[in-house]
This record gives structure tokens, sequence and C-alpha cells, in this order.
């Protein structure tokens, strides 16, 4: 366990948006996905004097920087970069740090200096009057953010979506109020930086699948799952907490794992002080309030909420019907676009939205880009082949590989491989053997050079699991991909050509993008791209 984990001051430096006005503030991480651009942007219109300090140069975050250059309704005249270095009196005579999420306060010289500590989701939180539903959680907690605020959208709902999937929601404060909602995808870092603030009371609060992860940030699994807690520490009874109900890595990966838990969310629920409701990939138990997975005799898995009557809808009162269909069919591929989509559907559950309404609008959710996102088609012209190549960047851990390699009905060619961070590749090292169970074996294995590459070739040597490369660049890659399909073997390699059903190709990295890319959007866009030139 970590010790001395910093707890923030109750509440937020800024009392007022009038208070903003004239303060020096220095923002800690520009970036380029959009957090520190929207924070310039706010603390410039609304008066602040600001100063951005990041590690990186000019020519590295120039995108960003053109953005705010471009923006005409910024006084760029109380604007300063300090790029390459950080200057600790930045710090220590700013009225304000805003600080990037991936930074931790502990051991750091220059926060340490600062007199007060906020980050973008820190102050959004202290200025919003929207209910607010949460997402947090080791992998799916983007994919099921962005459901429900599909969903409330298409349900008539002004709402928004911020946080963790790249949108700062300081970019659209300015247009909430009482009757808004907003979804908030939140980072394990993110909700690190709320600690001891209480500033956030989600009327839903979801815990999506927890796995290792960023366990070269974090001391152990127990300090990391102890910041994903925070989403609901400040719940009551009046909220709900949506927590996973199926097996999972607790009662090894918890160092005291508490008596009768046999799983992460059977830990938080005995902690939260919110409405525990489960979702689960197969039936729950007629005590256990929640959603879940079931087969139809025709072989359609359709999604189900089992909830008090005081919850159900109108027509399910009237019919005396005790569970409803919430999710029909989907558009999205496997079982993970499944659970998302079934975690979302309840939370429209809870918000009051129709149940056929929910099942209508999920069946249109398109997904999110490098979440399995089909991304290009190509047919070969030599023997008539036809490929779908699905861009998978998001996948940053092994477990989430060996899902994407299961959800296809077909075997697929997998590409996979980068930088480590300190994960074990055993899980999909084991699905990729059969050794799991699982059903399809991989068609070919194509592998991106990496430290975290040469972690799993030798667990797939063992297994005797035949792999191309590792390959220096994802274009080299896909060049030797194209060779190898119009070889006078390709029939005996990649499996027989059938006419309607291409073969899935499916970028999914199991790995970090450090080194090789910027960040594994970055690297997504990057694949697409190289595809599209290679496979025209």
């Amino acid at each position: 366990m970590e010790s001395k984990v910093h707890v923030y001051p109750e509440g937020c430096y800024f009392k007022s948006l009038e208070d903003i006005k004239d303060k020096h503030i220095t923002i800690m991480g520009l970036g380029l996905n959009g957090g520190g651009e929207a924070s310039v942007k706010f603390f410039l219109r609304h008066g602040a004097y600001v100063t951005v300090t990041d590690m990186k140069s000019r020519q590295e975050l120039e995108p960003t920087i053109l953005s705010i250059t471009n923006d005409p309704e910024l006084d760029r005249s109380r604007l300063t970069y300090v790029l390459g270095q950080h200057r600790m009196e930045d710090f220590s005579n700013a009225d304000c740090v805003i600080k990037t999420p991936g930074v931790k306060f502990e051991g750091n010289q220059y926060l340490q200096a600062a007199k007060a500590v906020e980050t973008d989701i820190s102050v959004f939180l202290n200025f919003c009057k929207s209910t607010i539903i949460a997402v947090t959680g080791s992998k799916g907690k983007s994919s099921t953010a962005s459901a429900i605020h599909y969903g409330l959208q298409k349900s008539g709902y002004s709402a928004f979506l911020g946080g963790n999937i790249t949108v700062s929601p300081l970019s659209f404060l300015d247009e909430t109020n009482g009757t808004t909602l907003v979804v908030l995808e939140l980072s394990s870092w993110q909700l690190r930086d709320l600690r001891g603030r209480k500033l956030l009371k989600p009327k839903i609060a979801i815990i999506t699948k927890i796995l290792p992860d960023h366990q070269n940030w974090y001391a152990d699994m127990d300090s990391y799952v102890d910041d994903k807690r925070l989403i609901y520490a400040d719940q009551d009874e009046s909220d709900f907490t949506i927590l996973d109900a199926d097996q999972d890595g607790y009662l090894s990966e918890c160092a005291n794992p508490k008596e009768a838990c046999k799983c992460w969310g059977d830990d938080f629920a005995r902690e939260t002080g919110g409405a525990v409701m489960r979702y689960s990939q197969s039936v729950l138990r007629n005590d256990t309030w929640g959603a879940f997975l079931k087969k139809e005799r025709s072989g359609a898995i359709t999604g189900w909420a089992n909830l008090p009557k005081t919850l159900r809808s109108k027509q399910a009162v009237l019919k005396g019907e005790l569970q409803e269909r919430i999710l029909k069919e989907l558009d999205v591929p496997g079982p993970i676009g499944r659970i998302n989509a079934l975690k979302a559907a309840l939370a429209l559950h809870l918000l009051k939205v129709n149940p056929e309404a929910i099942c209508n609008i999920l069946a249109t959710w398109p997904g999110l880009p490098h979440r399995l996102e089909a991304c290009h088609k190509w047919k070969n012209e030599k023997d008539g082949r036809l490929l779908t190549f699905y861009n998978d960047s998001c996948s940053t851990v092994p477990e989430s590989t060996a899902v994407a390699s299961q959800s296809f009905d077909q075997r697929i060619v997998l590409i996979a491989g980068g930088t480590d961070k300190k994960l074990d590749f055993h899980p999909l090292a084991r699905t990729l053997s059969g050794e799991d169970g699982s059903k399809f074996r991989v068609q070919q294995i194509y592998l991106l050079e990496g430290s975290g590459t040469e972690k799993l070739r030798p667990l797939l040597d063992l297994g005797r699991i035949g792999y191309m490369g590792p390959y220096p660049s994802i274009k080299a890659l896909l060049m030797e991909l194209k060779e190898r399909l119009s070889a006078p073997d390709a029939r005996h390699v990649f499996g027989p050509v059938t006419k309607h059903t291409p073969l899935p190709v499916v970028f999914s990295p199991g790995c970090t993008s450090f080194g090789m890319f910027n960040n594994e959007f970055d690297r997504g866009e990057k694949f697409k791209s190289a595809v599209k030139d290679v496979f025209i």
C-alpha cells in the first residue's frame, strides 16, 4: 500500500467565477489531448494571467499552441509559455496551479511549492450545477460513458460528455445548468486529484471491470484501486453505485480480501453509501438488483433489468413484470461491447428513460474510435479475399487484447505489442493458445517492437504460438502482411477465401504507446492512416 497519499483541502480555491479575474494561474502540462488547452482558454476568458509550463518543446506542442493562437476570443497578452522546462518561480509565485492528472503531487517539488493546486475536473465540479454520471474502472469506461451520453442525447436530454475521454469539462462548463446532465469518464489519476475535496457526488457512479493497470505508476493494486474508490466516497442513499458482479482477480490481487467478497464489486458494494446495482454476463439472483445478459432461444443475447418496484417503468408495474428488457441487438462487436452497453442501459433506465426506447437507441450506438473501430475495408484482387481492419488502439492491457481476439465469430489476424507498464502477459498467452478455453485461435500474429513485446514473445514461444516480427513500425508490419496475403500459401496461412465474410485484421496492442507514438490516440490515428496508405 502507498503511504502518505496527498489529501487536498475541502472545496476549491476559487469561490466564484468572478474570483478568477486577475489571478496568476500556472497550468502544469499543456499536452495534446485537450485538457491543458481547455484550461488555458477557460482561465484567459475569465480574466486570469496564465503561465503554461510543459517539459515538451514548442515544436512538440505546436498543434495545441496553434489552436490557442487562432482563437480570436482570447487575450493572449495575458499568456506566457515556459516550455522545455519547469521553473520553481512559476509555481511558488502563482495564486493557483492547475496540474495535469498524470503528475503525482507526492514528491513533486514544484507542486509542493504552490499556494494552491487544482485540476480542470475539480474546478468544473466546483462550479457545475448539473446532475453528474461518473464512470471509472480499468477497461470499458470510455465506451460506457459514451453509450450513456449517446442514449441521453437521443432521448432528448441536454447532456455533455467529458473527462478522461480527451474532452475537458471546462470546455462546456458555461453551457451547463441545473437541468443538464454531465457524463464524466474519470481515470484513477483524476480521482486521486479529488481526494479530500468533497466535490464529487455523482447521481450515478459506475465502476467497470477492474484489471491490473498502471502498475508502473502505482506501488501495488490496492493503491490503484483505492483511487477508484473515490468515485463513490461522497454518495448517499439517494444515489446509485453500479458495480460488477462477475468473478475477477480480486482474491489474488487484493492484499487483504474482505470476508465473503469474491470480486472487486463485492468489496465496493460493502463500502458505498449509494444504492447498489450490479451488472453481470449471467442472470442475477432475484435478490440482487441490477442488469444482466441472457441468451435467448433464438441465440440472440439480450439485456435485462432486475429492479425494485419503485424503479421499474410504469409499463412493467402495470403488467406485473418483475424484469424488463433493456438491450437487444448492437452494431458494436464482441462481448465487451455488449457489457458496456448493458451498463449504459441500466444507467439510462435509472434516469427514467423508457426501456423500449433504450433498446432502440443503443441498437444504433456506433461505439468509439480506437475501440474495435472498423476503419477500413480491402479486397485482394489476386484471390478475392475480403479484409476488414479494426483499430483497437485503446487496448493497453493484455486482458483487453485477449478479449478482442475472441470478439468475432471467426479467427482473426492480430496485430499487438508495444511498451510494457509492468503487467502480466500470461492471460493473453493463455487465450492465444486456447489454454483458457477460448473458442478461436488467431490465424496469424504480427508484433510491433517494444518492451512489452519482449515480455510476450517468450510466452508465445513456450506455447508454440507462431508470430511475425517484431517490426519497427506499423507501416513495415502492414507491408509484410500485404505481401503475405498475396503469397502462394495465403490460403494455408489465412484460411479459405469466403465471398461474403471478411477476415478481421485487429490492431489491439495490449501495451502502452510510449516510445513509438505520443499516446494511444495518436497510435490509432497512425494505424488508420498507414492501413489506408498500404491497402489501397
